[in-house]
């Protein structure tokens, strides 16, 4: 029997312990209803850490041990230690997979991952959405319609300041008329990245059928099919024949 895919689902849990209505929607925090999701999967098996725990949930043992790690941030990206975020880059680099859900796009490592500011157009008007498929040949999406209609969501539009993605698996309409970016994959090093925009802790979206579903063939997506360690050995490979 193959190994689960073991998943780390990290949040602020902040919104969940300052804003009543997000506890309603979410009684068990945002990465517990992602955990739960990705629990239901035979193949995965995941925990949970967020900001306020030592080390943010993130040691070097449990960075070890995770093959894909989840981000969820809004209101505290700030109080995200550096050297927390140098451990999770390195992580990457070498092959951990990476998923960052919704304002997760101004998070420290994903900026940095990127290498640009990450912003884009926002307005919280709680209208629909429409994430349409634009890869459906592509593992993220499979057993995905043509597209998912999320009723209640918070607008994000373009322009997105990103480096162009190696995939565009969704691109999101509003109400409003705008467009966005919404399922992005990249390669960093050995690593897997997957930006998906949904998520707003206001609403419902990660008890979606389909949300879920996505979260789970990502996780898929995004385990280490081998590993890179990152190193300058400054040594000479010593197999050259000397020019005459």
């Amino acid at each position: 029997m193959a190994a689960k895919i073991q998943v780390t689902v990290w949040n602020e849990g902040r919104h969940e312990k300052k804003n009543p209505v997000v506890a309603k929607v979410y009684p068990k925090g945002i990465h517990g209803a992602i955990a739960e999701a990705l629990n239901a999967q035979p193949d995965i098996a995941a925990r949970t850490a967020t900001l306020d725990e030592p080390e943010h949930g993130l040691s070097d043992e449990v960075l070890r041990g995770t093959d894909v790690l989840t981000w969820w941030g809004h209101m505290a990206h700030d109080d995200v230690a550096d050297a927390v975020v140098d451990k999770v880059h390195q992580r990457a680099l070498e092959g951990m997979g990476l998923i960052v859900l919704h304002s997760g796009h101004l998070a420290k490592i994903f900026r940095r991952l990127m290498g640009t500011s990450c912003t884009l157009r926002w307005r919280e008007d709680g209208a629909r959405e429409v994430l349409w498929v634009t890869c459906p040949a592509h593992p993220i999406a499979a057993g995905i319609d043509d597209c998912i209609i999320l009723p209640h969501t918070e607008m994000y539009g373009e322009f997105f300041d990103i480096p162009q993605p190696d995939e565009t698996i969704f691109i999101s309409n509003f109400a409003g008329g705008e467009v966005f970016r919404s399922g992005l994959t990249f390669r960093r090093g050995a690593g897997r990245i997957f930006y998906f925009r949904p998520g707003h802790e206001t609403f419902p979206i990660y008890h979606d059928p389909a949300v879920r579903k996505v979260l789970a063939n990502a996780v898929r997506w995004a385990a280490p099919t081998g590993s890179m360690k990152i190193e300058c050995p400054h040594k000479p490979l010593g197999w050259f024949e000397k020019p005459v």
